[in-house]
């Protein structure tokens, strides 16, 4: 039995197959929306558990998704990770304000990760 969907917008297959792999190891199920936009429709569509954010994406960058899931009744409660290789001084708060609950800077600790996500959903 799955502990949580897990929405991953990501455009790099490579991120988001070993952020698919350690979560579905760890009991989660993954789907994948590959730019911004896309993944606005999918959260308000499938309504996931969590949402990891990359933000700088094609078509619809994710500080911009990130602000339409969170001005969403629909999709506003859902818990939203940013997983970006924005890491200069600023760009945490920066992805706060847009409405981010958690932060993760790429290259990303496998065990932080998983940590978030068991924060955000639960364990069993």
């Amino acid at each position: 039995m799955s502990k949580g969907r897990i929405l991953i917008v990501e455009d790099n297959m490579d991120t988001y197959e070993l952020v698919h792999f350690i979560l579905k190891k760890n009991g989660y199920d993954t789907f994948l929306a590959m730019n911004g936009r896309d993944g606005v429709n999918a959260a308000s569509k499938q309504k996931p558990d969590l949402i990891i954010m990359d933000l700088s994406m094609p078509e619809m960058d994710g500080w911009t998704a990130t602000r339409l899931i969170k001005k969403n009744d629909q999709t506003s409660s859902i818990p939203l990770i940013a997983l970006t290789a924005h890491a200069l001084p600023g760009d945490r708060q920066r992805a706060m304000d847009s409405g981010c609950d958690d932060y993760i800077a790429k290259p990303m600790d496998l065990l932080e990760l998983v940590e978030a996500v068991e924060r955000w959903v639960g364990k069993d």
